[in-house]
């Protein structure tokens, strides 16, 4: 990449000292559920300020419908239901290519039932069924068992937000800085660099310092560097961006999961529609008609989603037509409406009744499975900054993510991080310290940065999607050279450049590790290299200036875990 992405540490100017600073012992960045949970977890030993991008809404948290996958005892799922941690882990395993941690996969397994039970002590509603009445449990791709709870049929993530929102806002010990946008970590450099909290921005208050003796980050992912995604408009990878600028390990950029099923009309935007749809019994079929899945995967529709998002993209090149469908009429009407109210809503709008009509289905990017790496109980490689949810990885997914994992992992390595950063209490804080940024001005030409942003969106599409070959990537990097240099090199004052300059950094960032990669693994497919290789078994971790990655091979399970 161009040394503009390698050189610049801040993306402003400033003086700390002629801006208002506050103080706090832990800073939260970020408002989804592994924020909130890590905010909950860190006020049983510190004050709490917890930064909030947009509001609640706006989180992928909130938009996630599927549910929340967890083995759960007789007394929380009915006295017939029968699972086992084992059986979750080898699923778990199963869908991630091979390149799953096998201790993240167990520590986040086996503390599902106490999760859930944290969950309904919070008093978020979850869907219940039979007499007497326990947790309602539905089935997506790649489990082997019906292991997923809801709320309000489709509406799980909605649910899960109000509560530990409720929840976190009610702590004495909590501030919530709504609107706050984070633009970077503050650091002490030297021999060990150590974060001591952030700079941010808010349209009333403008520029002001955090500082915080430990800082988590938990900004969630970067689904708005694809043209096609899933994730909300504020998605724009932020978190992993001032990450590296601070110097922080990310790993593991090349696997971007691409949802199948999301809705696929012309000027709408790309909604969702969850996998439970497919576990309930909906299936997939070409503009011909033709149900495809079972060409492609024994477990069909139910296969693992990098599976099914690639049989759809060949399924599509196949028929030469844009998109395929999302069968769900011997479902019902009526069933359809009840176990999936909120889909159901959408369709009405398009005038789509899925009693009678296929729904029009392509995939889009949904979650990073890279992120800053960390330990099993949050510690990134930088001194005093913490990760979890989307924006960390641990190795529990692998090459790719297993349906509704994600938000128990918030749940777990929220709790985790916000527990054991308190260990920061004891380190030598040095408290506010001069630190000055001076960035200069520009003397080159000045892109659109709409263009810019619409660009880079749509070649990461094209060439760092689904399907890459190393030929289009080394193309796309030349590409975020040269937008990199009219772009990085500039100092914006509003959001939007921001997140433009954090953009381009995840977009190059995302591609470099997939032209490294010279494999096929997970979500992540090369053309030229259609085979998972053994050499490339390991993590690969990208450090600001260093132009190669680190490696990290993957642990046996008998081995002891880090952290």
């Amino acid at each position: 990449m161009t040394p503009t992405f390698e050189q610049r540490r801040y993306l402003i100017p400033f003086r700390v000292a002629l801006l208002p600073q506050i103080f706090t012992e832990v800073l939260v960045i970020g408002s989804g559920v592994a924020g909130m949970r890590a905010a909950l977890a860190a006020a049983g030993h510190s004050d709490v300020i917890v930064t909030a991008k947009g509001p609640l809404k706006a989180s992928n948290t909130w938009w996630a419908q599927g549910g929340i996958a967890a083995v759960l005892p007789p007394e929380l799922a009915g006295e017939d239901h029968r699972d086992s941690f084992e059986s979750h882990i080898r699923d778990t395993i199963d869908a991630g290519g091979d390149l799953c941690d096998p201790h993240a996969v167990r520590r986040v397994v086996e503390a599902g039932p106490q999760a859930v039970r944290e969950l309904i002590e919070v008093d978020m509603s979850l869907d219940r069924t039979g007499d007497p009445p326990h947790l309602a449990l539905g089935r997506e791709g790649g489990h082997s068992l019906a292991r997923i709870l809801h709320a309000d049929g489709d509406a799980t993530g909605k649910a899960m937000a109000g509560a530990l929102n409720r929840a976190m806002r009610a702590h004495e010990k909590v501030r919530v800085f709504d609107e706050c946008f984070v633009l970077d970590l503050i650091t002490l450099e030297g021999a060990t660099p150590q974060c001591v909290g952030a700079i941010t921005h808010h349209p009333k208050y403008g520029l002001q310092v955090i500082w915080a003796a430990a800082t988590i980050l938990a900004t969630g992912g970067c689904g708005q560097v694809y043209r096609e995604s899933t994730n909300p408009r504020i998605a724009t990878g932020d978190g992993l961006a001032m990450a590296y600028r601070a110097g922080a390990a990310l790993a593991d950029l090349a696997f971007m999961q691409f949802h199948p099923t999301t809705l696929y009309i012309a000027g709408a935007s790309r909604s969702l529609i969850t996998e439970a749809v497919r576990g309930e019994g909906g299936v997939l079929i070409d503009h011909n008609g033709y149900r495809f899945m079972a060409d492609y995967h024994p477990q069909a529709d139910l296969a693992p989603r990098d599976v099914v998002a690639r049989a759809i993209l060949t399924q599509m090149q196949r028929t030469n037509h844009s998109r395929v469908f999302l069968d769900c009429r011997h479902i019902g009407a009526e069933r359809f409406a009840q176990r999936f109210p909120g889909i159901h809503q959408l369709l009405r709008k398009f005038e789509i009744d899925p009693g009678t009509t296929p729904i029009p289905i392509h995939p889009a990017a949904h979650y990073m499975i890279g992120g800053v790496h960390t330990d099993l109980d949050g510690r990134s490689t930088l001194k005093g900054l913490y990760a979890a949810g989307e924006v960390a990885c641990t190795g529990l997914h692998g090459a790719n993510r297993l349906a509704s994992n994600s938000l128990l992992e918030g749940m777990v390595f929220g709790r985790a991080a916000g527990e054991v950063c308190r260990e920061m209490h004891d380190a030598a804080h040095p408290g506010p310290v001069r630190v000055v940024s001076d960035i200069p001005i520009s003397d080159r030409s000045e892109l659109d940065l709409v263009d810019v942003r619409s660009s880079l969106r749509s070649v990461t599409w094209r060439h760092v999607g689904i399907e890459r070959t190393g030929a289009r990537l080394e193309e796309v990097l030349e590409m975020f050279d040269f937008w990199g240099r009219y772009t990085l090199d500039k100092i914006f004052d509003d959001r939007d450049g921001w997140e433009v300059q954090n953009m381009l950094t995840l977009g190059a960032l995302i591609t470099r590790s997939a032209h490294w990669r010279n494999e096929s693994r997970g979500t992540h497919f090369r053309v030229d290299h259609p085979e998972p290789l053994d050499r490339y078994r390991r993590h690969d971790l990208w450090r600001r200036g260093q132009g190669e990655p680190e490696t990290v091979d993957i642990p046996h399970e008998d081995a002891a875990p880090a952290g």
